[in-house]
């Protein structure tokens, strides 16, 4: 049977570890991506952002573009490509089901999907 939830996950992220629990709490067994093993595309950030409403900036973690050096006044493909190039840049985390994808911060949130 096809997995129906896909969490992009951070193993040493305590929100990304709980809402991975709530997933399975609530029945699922999802597909995990840990991205910072696997990385990222940028037609695969492209689709996850759009999905989500979220707009690169938004997706942004703002600590690691601060610990990179990455300033406000980058453009979006810019950011796009740092994200390719450093996968920690992305926030955590994402999760997709049939009902669509969203950012689960506050890990309440992703309730909203399943």
């Amino acid at each position: 049977m096809p997995k129906t939830v896909t969490i992009y996950h951070n193993p040493k992220c305590s929100t990304s570890k709980q809402v991975l629990e709530m997933i399975r709490e609530a029945g699922h067994e999802p597909e995990v991506v840990e991205y910072l093993k696997t990385g990222w595309t940028k037609p695969q950030l492209k689709k996850l952002f759009a999905d989500a409403g979220l707009t690169p900036r938004e997706a942004m973690r703002k600590k690691a573009a601060e610990d990179l050096g990455i300033g406000e006044k980058v453009t979006d493909a810019k950011l796009l490509d740092a994200m390719v190039e450093h996968p920690v840049l992305v926030e955590r985390p994402f999760v997709v089901t049939k009902k669509g994808a969203l950012l689960a911060r506050p890990k309440e949130r992703v309730r909203e999907i399943l």
